[in-house]
C-alpha cells in the first residue's frame, strides 16, 4: 500500500472515531511492515479517543485554567512617595545609594517615633521645618528626569516588595557632608555611602531586616 493511501485511510478512520463511530481494530497478520506499522497508530489513535472521552469537563478546565499570578503588589501611593523622596534626595546617586536613603525611610516607618506609613513618613513636618527640605521648600516639585525617576522607582518598588536592608545599620536619618547638622554629634554614625553619612538615635535604634 502506497503511503498516500496509508494516509489517507487513516484519515478517514479517525474523523469517524472523533464523530463518535465505533469501529474494530485489529492486528494485521501481514508481514508488510508498514501496514504494521498503520494498523498500530490506529490502534493508538483509538485507545486515544476512549481515553480522552473519559476525561470529565471540569478535569479539562483545571488542566486548561491559567494559574495564579504570584507576583506581590505594592501599594501605589506609597511607591509614588518613596519614589519622590529618592528622586529628590538620591537620583544622582548610585543604586546602592539610593536604597540606602530607602532603608531610613523604610526604617522610620518601623520605629513607633515616626508615622507608620511612607508618605507619613516623607511629608512628616514639625515646629521646626520638614524632614525632607524638598517636600516644603516652596518650590515644584514636579518630576523633569523621566529617566531617573525610572530609574528610582524600580529600588522604591523593590525595597517595598521586601529586599535586604542591610546597609546602614538601622539608619533613621542622614545628611550630605556638606552640612553638619546639630543633631549628628548626639546620634551614632553608622555608614557613609555615595554622597550621604547615615546615623540612628542612640535611644531607639531598630533592627534592620
Amino acid at each position: 500500500m502506497s503511503m498516500l493511501k496509508s494516509l489517507a485511510g487513516g484519515a478517514v478512520l479517525f474523523l469517524a472515531l472523533a464523530g463518535g463511530l465505533r469501529a474494530e481494530v485489529t492486528v494485521s497478520h501481514s508481514n508488510n511492515p508498514a501496514a504494521a506499522a498503520e494498523q498500530g497508530l490506529l490502534s493508538l489513535m483509538f485507545n486515544e479517543k476512549n481515553a480522552l472521552s473519559g476525561v470529565t469537563s471540569s478535569r479539562v478546565a483545571a488542566l486548561t485554567k491559567a494559574p495564579k499570578s504570584k507576583s506581590k503588589k505594592v501599594n501605589s501611593d506609597q511607591l509614588a512617595c518613596l519614589s519622590q523622596v529618592l528622586y529628590h534626595e538620591a537620583r544622582g546617586e548610585g543604586r546602592k545609594g539610593q536604597k540606602a536613603v530607602a532603608e531610613v525611610v523604610l526604617n522610620r516607618v518601623d520605629d513607633p517615633a515616626f508615622p507608620d506609613t511612607v508618605c507619613g513618613v516623607v511629608y512628616q513636618s514639625n515646629r521646626r521645618g520638614c524632614q525632607f527640605s524638598w517636600t516644603c521648600d516652596g518650590k515644584s516639585d514636579k518630576i523633569r528626569e523621566e529617566g531617573a525617576y525610572a530609574r528610582v522607582s524600580e529600588v522604591a518598588r523593590n525595597m517595598l516588595l521586601g529586599e535586604e536592608r542591610s546597609l546602614t545599620d538601622g539608619a533613621t536619618y542622614f545628611h550630605t557632608p556638606a552640612v553638619k547638622p546639630s543633631w549628628s554629634r548626639k546620634f551614632t554614625r553608622t555608614a557613609k555611602i555615595g554622597a550621604h553619612i547615615f546615623y540612628s538615635a542612640p535611644s531607639r535604634r531598630t533592627a534592620t531586616k
